[in-house]
């Protein structure tokens, strides 16, 4: 999605996405940075977080409008999750983009238990704690699945069990948070550029398989993910729960 692009994606949303209060986890690069700037870009206030300070502080230097809040969270924590969520005024949307991939480690059963908990577990606690606040205004809740929600690793089987595991929790809680009013649903990426990819990018042997699997002939980009999120956090998307859309350019179908 060329820059262009991507403002008319968000002067499309901001009429209904002005002024509202986003919580995105994982927001400070790559897909979820990306996520996020689309949602400030559409005029709405933008809560991001990272794993670290130093992930706060990069994004805050990519973010020179200032516009996105920026603060450090650990998804394994309850207590830290709650305390966030109690200091936002409000929430109306909720993106889960906090992820870890260990590729090529994941068998060793503290690691894997490592990323399962992290992408898997902290979902469900961010879902969780959020689900009082979005109630009130009949808000939503985007979490990040992938093709490999659908499809198994050898070098990254926690990785691929905590994907599954999204996929099912989305099915799983749009049925238990609809007498709330609270819709979910999920994005599955395919193959995109970003850091947690770069190995694989700088690869031919890799990358060439990947390409000539995807009848689109390219990575995609983290603001290929930027409209889909923005139409389930819409009112066109009003009768849409449970829901695992692939943004793959045709991968999971070749």
């Amino acid at each position: 999605m060329s820059i262009s692009s991507s403002a008319r994606s968000a002067d499309w949303a901001r009429s209904w996405i002005e002024g509202r209060n986003i919580l995105v986890t994982g927001g400070t690069g790559g897909i979820g940075a990306a996520i996020a700037g689309c949602f400030r870009d559409a005029g709405a206030q933008v809560h991001a977080t990272g794993a670290t300070e130093a992930e706060c502080n990069d994004a805050r230097a990519a973010d020179p409008s200032g516009a996105i809040t920026f603060s450090v969270l650990d998804v394994r924590s309850d207590d830290l999750i709650k305390r966030l969520v109690a200091e936002m005024e409000s929430i109306d949307v909720v993106v889960n983009c906090a992820g870890i991939i260990r590729r090529g480690q994941e068998r060793n059963p503290e690691i894997f238990q490592t990323v399962v908990d992290i992408n898997l577990n902290g979902t469900m606690r961010v879902c969780e704690a959020s689900l009082e606040k979005l109630a009130v205004d009949g808000g939503c809740i985007i979490n990040i699945a992938s093709m490999l929600s659908f499809f198994g690793g050898g070098l990254v089987p926690g990785y691929s069990a905590s994907k599954g595991g999204i996929a099912q929790l989305t099915k799983s809680l749009a049925i238990a948070y609809a007498q709330r009013g609270v819709r979910v649903n999920a994005i599955a990426p395919g193959w995109i550029a970003t850091p947690l990819t770069r190995a694989l990018q700088d690869d031919p042997s890799r990358a060439g398989p990947i390409l000539a699997r995807t009848p689109m002939g390219r990575w995609g980009t983290p603001d290929d993910l930027q409209g889909i999120a923005l139409f389930l956090a819409s009112p066109h998307a009003a009768f849409i729960t449970g829901t695992i859309i692939p943004v793959d350019g045709g991968y999971a179908i070749n």
